[in-house]
């Protein structure tokens, strides 16, 4: 069998799981890139012959050891940029009780309130997804980046508007 190298550039596939309690948000303070010392939802890449619920709730038990067997889907994140930075994320929400954030390998998971998610760092990408989830409002974002990963303009496809960033 042969075996072909993907193409730099091609999306990666993943999923997010934004953890919720009310307007409470459980975020992962990531240790390594990408996004490395921002608060981002836990998640990660979808396995072969996975699908993105399977994946979720897979990727969120792998990270937080928190079992959750309810997601509900809210949307899609696609990210481009001419470098490897290049993700098409399937953004779930779990509701769950006010527990005590457990250790994670992946980073520090705390409790950050939706009003203070302006005063730590997050991608600029995560905060509509939090504000799109709390308005109970589906999305499809796409996110255009730099050669330096600096976000130059993001757009919500369902409703063609332009977000300020």
């Amino acid at each position: 069998m042969s075996t072909t190298a993907v193409p730099l550039g091609i999306k990666r596939i993943a999923t997010l799981c934004v953890l919720r309690n009310g307007n409470n948000f459980m975020l992962l303070k990531r240790l390594k890139e990408p996004n490395k010392d921002t608060y981002t939802p836990v998640g990660g890449k979808i396995e072969p012959f996975e699908t993105p619920e399977e994946g979720v709730i897979r990727e969120t038990f792998e990270e937080t050891g928190i079992r959750v067997d309810k997601v509900k889907f809210c949307g899609i994140l696609t990210e481009t940029s001419p470098v490897k930075y290049n993700w098409l994320s399937y953004v779930y929400v779990a509701d769950i009780d006010a527990v005590t954030p457990p250790e994670c390998n992946e980073g520090t998971l705390e409790w950050i309130a939706y009003e203070d998610l302006l005063n730590v760092p997050t991608p600029k990408t995560d905060w509509f997804i939090y504000k799109y989830i709390l308005e109970n409002k589906p999305f499809v974002f796409h996110a255009l980046y730099d050669g330096e990963l600096n976000l130059l303009e993001m757009k919500e496809e369902i409703s063609n508007e332009e977000l300020g960033i």
